[in-house]
């Protein structure tokens, strides 16, 4: 059988030239390859319609600028416990080490109780190129509310100290920065365990971030849902951030099932290649594993709803 698409067949003339085919058989491959040309345009013209799919253009246009790209990290280190049940803010280090970020989310960062204390081994830290932002209001202190951040290069221009709404005391650190590449706003939380004080605790996010001037937006951290879809407490962040629900599972950091960590960026392309930092020593170090991403303030595509609208 001759497919519809492949050509006509030749006879010789009495002469020796080529002419095309003809007769009934021909004529109704014609037809019939036109025919099925037609449809096809319908079809794909009808797609388009009931879609609301553009027609492409002629031309691509150009992909979005380049820029250098920067690792970005969120790591509830369980207060320096490992799954061994051992104290041991040298391991935590390494396991940081091996990411090698230049933005760093810490939970779990100080003791809960008593005298509030940083628990991370500041001087590896240091050895790995990373400076605290100044958070904590108490001298020995690396965080608020157990939120630190760390960061390699920039400079930290304000420094917003978040008490979240809940049953139990949570916080969480805005930080808007002058990085080589731009500026930028970080913030880095720790969500509650009760979904309607998540819920709460998002709808506050969303508000301390529309108060102040817009500019691409970080959000990294613990925030202990794993709910997807409708049941997601982080919902009121989607105004936002677009889809928040899903992320990559980071605990336990044994068998990693429950995606309780998040990075968020916008406006959209600000981050990309969010992926849990699944190696030996990040198994045993906590019972999360650290999340980790890509950033690029001139990949970002502002085409979206502003910050303040979002709030």
């Amino acid at each position: 059988m001759t497919p519809l698409d492949s050509p006509l067949p030749e006879s010789q003339g009495q002469e020796g030239g080529s002419v095309q085919a003809k007769g009934p058989r021909a004529r109704a491959q014609k037809l019939i390859g036109a025919g099925l040309a037609r449809n096809i345009a319908g079809s794909l013209a009808s797609l388009r319609d009931r879609h609301g799919v553009p027609l492409l253009p002629s031309v691509p246009p150009p992909p979005p600028p380049e820029g250098p790209e920067i690792t970005v990290a969120s790591y509830n280190v369980h207060k320096c416990v490992g799954t061994d049940r051992r104290f041991d803010p040298s391991r935590i280090a390494q396991v940081i080490t091996e990411i090698c970020p230049d933005i760093l989310a810490v939970q779990e960062a100080d003791r809960r109780f008593g005298r509030r204390t940083g628990l991370l081994d500041t001087a590896a830290l240091r050895d790995c190129g990373l400076q605290m932002v100044r958070v904590s209001r108490l001298p020995d202190g690396h965080g608020w509310h157990g939120n630190a951040l760390l960061v390699r290069q920039g400079t930290a221009l304000e420094v917003h100290r978040l008490s979240l709404p809940g049953a139990e005391p949570r916080g969480a650190v805005m930080v808007e920065m002058e990085l080589p590449g731009g500026r930028l706003r970080v913030v880095a939380a720790h969500f509650g365990l009760l979904k309607r004080c998540r819920m709460r605790q998002s709808a506050a996010i969303l508000e301390a971030i529309g108060r102040g001037p817009t500019m691409p937006t970080l959000m990294l951290g613990d925030l202990n849902e794993w709910r997807p879809g409708r049941r997601s407490s982080l919902r009121p962040l989607e105004p936002l951030f677009g889809g928040v629900s899903f992320g990559p599972p980071s605990f336990p950091s044994r068998l990693p099932v429950f995606a309780l960590d998040r990075i968020l960026g916008w406006p959209q392309g600000l981050v990309r290649q969010v992926e849990a930092h699944d190696s030996p020593l990040a198994r045993i170090a906590s019972d999360h594993l650290p999340l980790k991403a890509r950033l690029s303030l001139n990949r970002a595509h502002p085409a979206e709803p502003g910050v303040a609208e979002a709030a």
